[in-house]
């Protein structure tokens, strides 16, 4: 059996004893690379999976190897880079923490979890892979992997809904307590203190306070760049950190900047900050964006069809804010539903128009490409953005398809929407069939440069 009928089966096997969400975030871009007399070489794709693999799953790799090959092999694994720079290093045999977990009898104190943010209903992209495999590697193993995770990007990209995905996991398989709150929540808990009760002493909401944030096993605190200014309040925190981080509780954090970005804060407080993984998450790409507005279509639960090119449309306008795109669809709905009509691509430009960013013509030129095009062959903007399909028409729109793609970064389903809304296969293939005839037609080669030309 070849490494890679081996290496299907030991995942096949894999599969059956792990639920499908570690599953997928753990195994499924792995790769056996080679197994070099009692040494299998795993690639694995982010270096995030090489800790938690040994950390989690390194007896039951080896036990299934075994099972197959009859041999006991050690476990090495890299990274796509080491076999390709080949420098593959000997990678040390991780630590196992035994550390028992805490009872908590405060059950008072609420979790303040969202229990509609999960890691199953999150959608998982290239922008915020890395951030989601950090996620669950500290769900799974709360103050043992990486402490403390900080997860910053900008406001709407899923922050917090990983956040509260690790406090719902952590709830779900453990019996650990688990405290999320905002910084102005701990802002505000922490002026409590300088209350007074009915005694005339503040001993009870002292104590209070340190009962919520200290004798707890999870602390997820958002937004911390909002403790800026508050300096008695960021010592506190400080206090809180130091107590928690030295007692092994797992501490989560979240910011819209990066903790060096953090010039607001205490310079002690960011340099904690840096001691256990800072991971960023990336405005969503458009596919990313499209699995986005589909999840929510479905939740949407509508009667209503949607089609691909409105999806496409809205993902190629609304921008990055995942709470945008969701509200997006959300007002489509109503709108369609209010006005008795089917969704279409009109329906949606009509019902989206102050959801809409800047024009994509406004931002890459796409508007001017169009207008060069149409001079050069005596035609007009509209005839290129209409669905004539004469070759006096049609060849030039095939040829300021190439010219947009060739010239802005945009994607082929934004192009086709600015074409009068092709078809993103329309706009590919104008672009294949120009760029095939380029090389053979020596006229049409000397018109594209010229056109260039007259583009920049």
């Amino acid at each position: 059996m070849d490494e890679k009928k081996i290496w299907s089966t030991v995942l096949s096997k894999i599969k059956e004893e792990i639920n499908s969400l570690s599953f997928q975030t753990w195994f499924e871009e792995t790769e056996l690379y080679r197994l070099d007399k009692n040494v299998a070489k795993i690639i694995v794709p982010y270096a995030i999976h090489k800790n938690h693999i040994m950390n989690n799953y390194h007896d039951i790799i080896v036990e299934n190897l075994y099972e197959l090959t009859k041999v006991t092999y050690e476990l090495e694994l890299l990274l796509k880079e080491d076999i390709k720079e080949d420098k593959i290093e000997n990678i040390k045999e991780i630590n196992n923490f035994n550390t028992e977990t805490v009872s908590i009898e405060n059950n008072f104190i609420d979790s303040n979890l969202n229990s509609k943010y999960t890691f199953e209903n999150f959608i998982v992209g290239n922008s915020n892979k890395f951030a989601h495999a950090a996620a669950l590697a500290v769900a799974e193993n709360p103050g043992k992997m990486y402490n403390p995770l900080f997860i910053y990007g900008n406001s709407g990209l899923g922050k917090t809904h990983l956040m509260h995905a690790i406090g719902n996991y952590i709830v779900k398989n453990s019996n650990k307590k688990v405290l999320y709150v905002t910084s102005e929540q701990f802002v505000s808990d922490f002026i409590g203190i300088n209350k007074k009760d009915e005694s005339g002493t503040n001993f009870s909401y002292v104590d209070f306070f340190k009962q919520k944030y200290r004798n707890i096993d999870v602390l997820i605190i958002d937004d911390i760049q909002y403790l800026g200014g508050a300096t008695e309040t960021q010592k506190e925190f400080f206090h809180t950190f130091n107590t928690l981080y030295g007692d092994n509780k797992q501490i989560i954090i979240s910011s819209d900047r990066s903790p060096d970005d953090l010039k607001i804060l205490e310079d002690r407080l960011r340099t904690r900050f840096c001691w256990g993984l800072p991971v960023d998450i990336y405005p969503p790409d458009f596919e990313l964006r499209v699995a986005i507005l589909k999840k929510r279509i479905l939740g949407e639960a509508i009667n209503k069809e949607i089609p691909e090119q409105v999806i496409e449309y809205m993902a190629s306008n609304l921008g990055s804010d995942i709470r945008q795109l969701e509200g997006a669809v959300t007002r489509l709905v109503a709108y369609s539903t209010i006005m008795g009509s089917e969704i279409d691509l009109n329906l949606a430009m009509e019902a989206l128009k102050d959801y809409i960013n800047k024009g994509i013509s406004e931002k890459n030129n796409v508007n001017k490409i169009q207008k060069v095009v149409a001079e050069y062959f005596q035609i007009s903007v509209e005839d290129l953005k209409s669905k004539k399909r004469n070759s006096n028409i049609s060849f030039p729109r095939q040829i300021a398809m190439y010219l947009c793609r060739k010239f802005t970064d945009e994607s082929f389903p934004k192009i086709g929407i600015e074409f009068g809304g092709k078809d993103h296969s329309t706009v590919m293939h104008s672009c294949e069939k120009i760029e095939k005839e380029i090389r053979i037609n020596k006229d049409l080669a000397d018109t594209i440069d010229k056109l260039q030309k007259e583009i920049h």
